[in-house]
């Protein structure tokens, strides 16, 4: 009977919260559109580890406009990082300015706002969802072109001035320490993470003069259209680093869902290193791309280990906290694959 009584409070509580939310977006109608008086269709979306991503439309006036709000939940969660939300929002601006594809910021929220802390951004048209973009025949030229395009839109991203923004900078040495950290805080005993550390300590590659990076360039973080990327989401994880870094997330086996072709389960990893340095990247180091991607294994390995920690604090039940943090075992056998030479 307590733990009914206890959901029936957390269902209560997440009532109220979304009747303020409506209320307060309500009144910021009129500055999200020409002539808007109200809001319709506020949803609360899936996904995201750390934000809130709710979905709207502000009508009235003639206005309706499809926005989207990403918001920081009121709970802190251990072990989550990531960049505030105007530094993100502020982020999103400066890709535009270089032609990146996101989506327009259209306010950034103040206290005096009573929404939060966040921003409202232009609802974009697409999909994200890896399992339909991998296998629907609707995206296949989407998908033919998009190794290609990853390379166009990251040579973009890494040309980003992120002075002013308080980043941190992070090389391949203190990015390896960090996760070593987490990884001893929250995790447990695992001998291929072991494994992987020593590894990739041992075959570090040196630091470079650091470019801005997006820190969570994958599948499920990019916006597909039929026919080319609509969108890049989700620049919370935002940072100064290497460049290669950004190549071996979007090629980490994760992000492939079942798909064909490293960069994100659709293309070849030389089809985007050749995009990027005919976009003006840099030269690209195979090797070092490489090191990269053994590390987003470990690193997501990591990640889920947080997430573990999440749930036995008590601060996110959710059962899809739950079902992503019984995944480390299978970031075991990717490094395994990567420290082996082998493809999976």
């Amino acid at each position: 009977m307590a733990a009914q009584d206890q959901d029936q409070a957390e269902a209560r509580s997440r009532a109220a919260d979304e009747a303020a939310l409506a209320e307060a977006l309500t009144r910021l109608a009129p500055r999200l559109a020409p002539g808007a008086t109200e809001i319709e269709d506020l949803t609360r979306l899936s996904g995201g580890a750390s934000q809130e991503t709710w979905a709207f439309r502000a009508t009235g006036g003639g206005a309706d406009r499809p926005l989207i709000l990403r918001r920081r939940p009121p709970a802190a969660r251990p072990g989550a990082a990531g960049v505030p939300l105007a530094t993100e929002a502020a982020l999103i601006e400066r890709a535009a300015a270089l032609g990146a594809p996101v989506p327009g910021v259209a306010h950034l929220l103040t206290p005096e706002d009573g929404a939060g802390e966040g921003f409202v951004m232009d609802r974009v048209p697409g999909e994200t969802l890896p399992a339909r973009i991998l296998r629907k025949p609707d995206f296949a030229e989407a998908r033919a072109g998009f190794a290609a395009e990853a390379g166009s839109i990251l040579a973009a991203i890494h040309r980003i001035d992120g002075s002013g923004l308080g980043l941190d900078t992070r090389t391949p040495e203190s990015s390896l320490a960090m996760l070593a950290e987490r990884h001893a805080k929250y995790g447990q005993a695992r001998p291929v993470f072991d494994l992987a550390f020593r590894h990739l300590a041992a075959t570090a590659p040196e630091a470079r003069a650091p470019k801005l990076v997006h820190g969570d360039f994958r599948m499920g973080n990019i916006l597909f259209g039929p026919d080319r990327v609509r969108a890049v989401l989700d620049w919370e994880l935002a940072h100064w680093g290497d460049p290669m870094s950004d190549f071996g997330w979007v090629c980490m086996g994760s992000w492939r869902f079942g798909g064909e072709g490293p960069v994100g389960g659709c293309g070849a990893r030389e089809d985007m290193w050749a995009a990027y340095e005919a976009a003006g990247g840099e030269t690209v180091n195979p090797k070092t791309a490489r090191w990269w991607e053994t590390f987003g294994a470990l690193h997501w390995g990591v990640i889920i280990e947080s997430m573990g920690a999440w749930i036995r604090a008590g601060v996110d039940l959710s059962v899809e906290r739950h079902v992503i943090a019984r995944r480390a075992s299978e970031t075991e056998l990717l490094i395994i694959a990567d420290l082996t030479g082998r493809e999976i």
